[in-house]
């Protein structure tokens, strides 16, 4: 096996080379490595290397593989993990992007840092955000933007997009993203990979993000059970975060080998083209209506709908830019040269709109918003639709302006990912093919609340029926 194929090689997989020593870590992260100069410099999906360091973690890997004292929670020995760069990471420069942490060094990781160490994963550095993760975009003031592999022109998405870039690219097998308002589904989708936005407090979010409990950290992976394989480390309570949810027993890589056994008989899908107002690229929805389509072969019944809500666009709006407001507006005067341009636009425009009496509104939406959504997952199991409205845009602007010729305001380029981060749902984006262009395109699935192994064996069930994994970018 040469190194290109083993950087392409899923994380599970590279777990039972490790094992049986058939391959080392050290080997392994000298590939990751190797290949990570060579392409890297192409696409910028890192921003921050840690060679060093994850050479240290490879040998006491290799230590213990060794001596054949494999301890059972060591889930992710050897294997490698990168790190967005919004997620603090103790003794390893975290800038957010911005020019205020250009050269900001934490002193204590986030919990799901702290998991994947204590698993024994190889952490092989940052990747790169847009400031604050503000846009749908991945470009910042300090390390440029980050490029979509499958184009060069294009942007691989936001605000993970150096996340869903290195894991396209064969960087590395597991990411750990965040997702405000579609961070990890949006770059998945312009990238044609896997992610999962879990549960509201399925994993441990501190320190507490300036969106509040719109922000969420998810795996990004090319297969749907190394994603699973990563939840299972870094889910779990944690006392930082009020929202995190009580422990469970960890099955999900269990119930997506049931999905690609088993598909999804009896399940009751819906299936939403467009919400009833969103305009679509017809190529994405000729695709992502085929693919929903599939899941009748694997025994669920799909129906067409329109899930009956108007958009939540304005009401994002008000909670997204209303947290980034209140956390840099009291220091503007002093910051404001620091800022991206198109940020420091969204809070000029929060200072001279936005009122306490409108963002109390906009709870109170929310709250009627969750109603509406609530009682339609009563009748059904899942609800899937289009990832994005369009396939991967200019790398050179923040977000579209428009869809279809049809204006978008605030959050609204991104119809379809915004509404589950109001609700907590667990969603994802899976790859479901390519426009006559090359770009890939995704579906969405979202499901019930907590539910996040029913998404993952739903998307398990659709990887076995339409594998995406093999496909690669030609860099």
């Amino acid at each position: 096996m040469n190194n290109t194929d083993l950087c392409y090689t899923p994380a599970q997989e590279l777990a039972k080379l490790l094992l049986a020593r058939e391959i080392s870590p050290v080997e392994l992260t000298t590939a990751f490595l190797e290949r990570i100069a060579q392409v890297n410099p192409k696409i910028n999906a890192y921003c921050t290397l840690t060679p060093e360091l994850a050479m240290e973690s490879a040998r006491a890997a290799e230590a213990l593989f060794m001596q054949g004292e494999v301890p059972a929670e060591a889930k992710l020995l050897g294997l490698p993990v990168s790190v967005k760069d919004l997620i603090i990471t103790k003794g390893i420069r975290t800038t957010r992007g911005s020019l205020l942490y250009k050269d900001h060094v934490p002193a204590e990781d986030a919990p799901a840092v702290e998991r994947v160490k204590a698993a024994g994963a190889v952490i092989l550095g940052k990747t790169n955000t847009p400031e604050f993760g503000w846009t749908g975009s991945t470009n910042n003031r300090i390390f440029g933007p980050t490029f979509n592999p499958w184009d060069l022109s294009k942007t691989a998405g936001g605000s993970s997009g150096g996340a869903s870039a290195e894991v396209a690219a064969g960087l590395g097998p597991l990411a750990l993203g965040t997702d405000g308002g579609g961070s990890v589904r949006i770059p998945a989708s312009y990238t044609g990979i896997f992610a999962l936005k879990p549960s509201l407090g399925r994993v441990p979010l501190y320190p507490a993000s300036a969106l509040g409990d719109l922000s969420h950290i998810g795996p990004m992976t090319r297969t749907v059970g190394d994603a699973a394989l990563l939840l299972e480390v870094i889910a779990g309570p944690d006392e930082r975060d009020r929202y995190s949810l009580p422990a469970e027993t960890h099955d999900y890589v269990a119930a997506c080998q049931a999905g690609a056994r088993d598909g999804l008989k009896g399940l009751r899908v819906a299936w939403s083209a467009d919400f009833g107002y969103v305009p679509v690229e017809p190529e994405v929805a000729a695709l992502t209506a085929r693919a929903a389509q599939r899941f009748a072969e694997l025994g669920a019944e799909v129906e067409a709908v329109d899930p009956g809500f108007d958009s939540p666009a304005e009401i994002i709006d008000m909670l997204f830019y209303g947290g980034l407001l209140a956390s840099l507006a009291p220091n503007l005067p002093t910051t404001a040269a620091l800022l991206d341009p198109g940020l420091l636009a969204q809070i000029e425009r929060g200072q001279r709109t936005f009122e306490a009496i409108a963002y109390g509104n906009a709870l109170l939406q929310r709250q009627a918003f969750w109603d509406i959504v609530r009682r339609f997952f009563t009748k059904y199991d899942l609800l899937l639709t289009p990832t994005m409205p369009q396939t991967a845009f200019d790398v050179t602007i923040d977000f579209p302006t428009e869809l279809m010729g049809k204006s978008t305001a605030g959050l609204g380029w991104t119809p379809f990912t915004i509404p589950f981060n109001l609700t907590g749902q667990p969603a994802a984006s899976v790859p479901c093919g390519f426009t006559h262009a090359g770009l890939p395109v995704g579906l969405q699935i979202v499901g019930r609340r907590w539910d996040d192994r029913g998404v993952l064996k739903a998307a398990a069930a659709f990887e076995a029926l339409q594998p995406w994994a093999n496909y690669k970018p030609n860099l």
